[in-house]
């Protein structure tokens, strides 16, 4: 990976905060272990406050594996609690990485897994949870660690001979039972997850459907919204105040992904109702991230092929004009520049603010910011969503050089790399000129872009890099007293 500076290296790495890789790890492992190399200290400071802001999981997982196999010891510290924050499956994968990728599985790292275990073997509702949800994931952990597993965790796990007070033995009761009050008994009393639920009873009734419901989590009931729809839950009535319910919970919760509602929403078809409810949800999430200060201009590229482009605009604007509280510009631009107003901040408000926009024509990425320029529109900060095929007048970094000299001001642009055969065009014409600029290749779903928001809601990069630094790293001790009283 060929990066010029230490600075690169980190912007580089909050580049791939963006990225999706669906699962393929080693998309990402390249860019960790050269952050890590270069900026040992960095790394490890961000690794703590992406497991508080960020959204990818397979960034979750990769830093965990390179603190826990790394050198410093203040690293293998806070990996050790990292690991223990993560469900099995994701504990699973780390130790798969470490043993791939990073070819070494330290015993410190053993202890992590073992301690991760133990602490949910010595509570059997809590074991039980994730022996439900996790069961491959537990067995390869055990299996593949040669740790012992305690009597329950073997009889349930390994002798399929669940103990009677466990929830592996109330599934096989829930299985057997025929009457949907029975069932319905069973899956409240037991708060057995949804997706195990449907698989073990053959029918499910509008009965069954609100203990179902009851005793969803908010994320799992987002997760499996359009299972739900299919089984007729929305269409009646006492099911779907349940779910409303529900969906104003999600608002608060810590466990809700700032993205998956809205995913959910256009997954699902949802009714208007609904879909603004699941549009609340996702606006309360992103706030969490921070609120944007600073005037922001969005500028979408519309030319010829970037209907990717527009999409992604989309989904941005709605998920920034929630909570920018300073004024906010979107045009969409070929060679001429078209503003953008929504009546509303969800992503159907925009969608309908877009509806007449088309992808087509050549690109000039400067002309929407000249009619900024022109109608005295100060934004601190610009994002561009853009390929940066730009074939047009006027170019960005002349465009900018006057808007900068009119409205004098210093404005931070940020592109949004999009598209299979996007180039670096834009990028290099405004590092010429010195002109501060940070890119984000784009290159997965949508689950994503709320990493966006912590990096608009600062001053400039250098705070978010300060603000990364001033987390401390967690350690060990500070793990095992939490673990104690737990």
């Amino acid at each position: 990976m060929p990066i010029s500076s230490e600075n690169d290296a980190r912007l580089d790495l909050l580049n791939s905060l963006l990225t999706t890789p669906h699962r393929q790890l080693n998309q990402v492992a390249e860019t960790h272990k050269f952050i890590i190399e270069i900026d040992p200290l960095f790394y490890g400071h961000l690794a703590v406050w992406y497991q508080n802001n960020g959204e990818v999981r397979d960034h979750q997982e990769v830093f965990a594996a390179y603190l826990l196999t790394g050198d410093l010891s203040e690293h293998r510290e806070a990996g050790f609690v990292l690991l223990q924050n993560l469900p099995p499956y994701q504990v699973a994968r780390v130790v798969s990485f470490m043993k791939q990728y990073c070819q070494k599985l330290p015993r410190c790292a053993r202890t992590a897994v073992k301690h991760y275990l133990r602490t949910r073997e010595r509570e059997p509702a809590f074991f039980d949870k994730a022996a439900l949800r996790g069961r491959k994931a537990l067995k390869q952990l055990y299996a593949s660690l040669h740790i012992k597993p305690s009597g329950r965790a073997d009889a349930i796990l390994f002798k399929k001979n669940p103990p009677d007070d466990s929830l592996a033995f109330a599934l096989k009761q829930l299985a057997k039972a025929n009457s949907p009050v029975e069932q319905a008994r069973l899956i409240v009393a037991h708060k057995i997850p949804y997706t195990i639920a449907v698989g073990a009873v053959k029918k499910i009734t509008p009965t069954v459907l609100v203990a179902l419901i009851n005793a969803m989590s908010p994320m799992e009931l987002i997760n499996n919204l359009k299972s739900l729809k299919a089984r007729g839950a929305l269409a009646h009535p006492d099911v779907k105040v349940l779910i409303d319910a529900k969906l104003e919970q999600a608002q608060k919760s810590g466990r809700v992904s700032a993205y998956k509602a809205a995913v959910a929403a256009k997954a699902a078809q949802v009714d208007a109702d609904t879909a603004a409810k699941l549009a609340q949800v996702t606006e309360a999430q992103v706030k969490k991230h921070g609120k944007i200060h600073r005037s922001t201009a969005l500028l979408i590229d519309k030319s010829a092929s970037m209907e990717s482009a527009i999409e992604v605009g989309k989904q941005i604007a709605a998920l920034i004009s929630g909570v920018t509280e300073a004024d906010l510009f979107v045009y969409a631009f070929d060679t001429m520049p078209y503003a953008i107003k929504s009546k509303g901040q969800t992503l159907r408000d925009w969608e309908i603010a877009f509806q007449h926009i088309k992808a087509g024509g050549a690109t000039s990425v400067g002309c929407p910011l000249e009619m900024m320029r022109k109608h005295n529109q100060v934004a601190e900060q610009i994002i561009i969503v853009t390929d940066e095929g730009e074939n047009s007048a006027p170019y960005f970094a002349g465009a900018y050089a006057n808007y900068q000299k009119t409205l004098n001001i210093k404005s931070h642009v940020i592109i949004v790399r999009i598209g299979r055969y996007a180039s670096n065009q834009v990028e290099q014409s405004l590092k010429r000129e010195q002109i501060a600029v940070d890119t984000f290749t784009f290159s997965g779903d949508y689950y994503s872009l709320p990493n966006l928001v912590p990096l608009l809601c600062q001053p400039s990069r250098l705070d978010l890099l300060m603000e990364i630094m001033a987390i401390p790293l967690p350690t060990r001790a500070s793990q095992l007293k939490r673990d104690q009283t737990f």
